[in-house]
């Protein structure tokens, strides 16, 4: 059987998207899907997701990490997916899509920005050197020094399997402030295993982080990853409660193709 791909990009965060509302793709072969998202042996990408009909909403958004097992939420991967329900015509410039952590709310804006609301945050985890967040995917947050050096697979590794996150693991972010409003971000992945260029759980988990911690006042966050720009957007009640939560960024169709299953 041959299927149609499509590859989208949103700041460098890569993924191979079917559309599978005849429901003819075998989503049980994991070792599959990890074979097509390998960048030697297959088509290679950061993840591979699925776009389905839904009886109330737009479609539904199915992800999968480079290992070939389903995840948790995928920020870009939810940008990229609104692009291709636009270009499939499902959408026109709004969309309502169900992903595996709930109902998301998404905008086509100016210039080919795709904003996505993401999940009210209600918990901040502060502890010695770094804070915990969950923004659809769990995300340990620590600041270095030396942001464009840091060695990110080693040091992520690391405490992506460490205490207390061991097997099930937690994304990895790395912060360096570079003013008021603007961070720079680089991601560990699990289920990639290594870094991307860019994670927009990611970055939504550290712009909630910073304002939380009071590195920054601004309601606004610029974060630069090493794929480009994302900006994240928010309300906060009492400094515990965020919501409203948008995640900014472009997506990008980068070509198409077929494969044989």
């Amino acid at each position: 059987m041959t299927f149609t791909f499509y590859k989208y990009q949103g700041t460098g965060n890569d993924f191979i998207i079917i559309d599978n509302r005849s429901l003819i793709f075998d989503k049980s072969n994991n070792k599959n899907i990890a074979k097509l998202c390998d960048r030697r042996f297959g088509i290679g990408a950061d993840g591979f997701i699925l776009l389905e009909d839904h009886p109330e909403v737009d479609f539904r958004m199915v992800y999968y990490n480079a290992d070939g097992n389903e995840s948790s939420m995928c920020g870009n991967g939810g940008r990229c997916i609104t692009a291709f329900a636009k270009f499939l015509g499902i959408i026109k410039n709004k969309a309502i899509f169900e992903a595996i952590d709930g109902i998301h709310n998404a905008e086509i804006i100016d210039n080919g920005l795709i904003r996505l609301q993401m999940q009210d945050v209600s918990e901040v985890e502060k502890h010695a050197n770094h804070m915990f967040i969950d923004t659809g995917s769990p995300h340990h947050i620590e600041f270095v020094d030396d942001i464009s050096t840091f060695n990110v697979k080693f040091n992520g590794a690391r405490i992506r399997y460490g205490i207390p996150y061991n097997e099930a693991g937690s994304n990895v972010n790395f912060v360096k402030q570079l003013s008021e409003d603007t961070f720079a971000v680089r991601t560990y992945e699990r289920g990639v295993e290594d870094e991307t260029l860019s994670c927009g759980t990611g970055v939504t988990a550290v712009a909630i982080a910073m304002h939380n911690a009071r590195k920054t006042n601004g309601n606004e966050i610029v974060l630069q990853t090493q794929g480009g720009q994302l900006q994240v957007s928010f309300e906060t009640f009492n400094n515990r409660l965020y919501q409203n939560i948008w995640l900014i960024g472009p997506a990008v169709q980068v070509f198409k193709g077929e494969l044989s299953w």
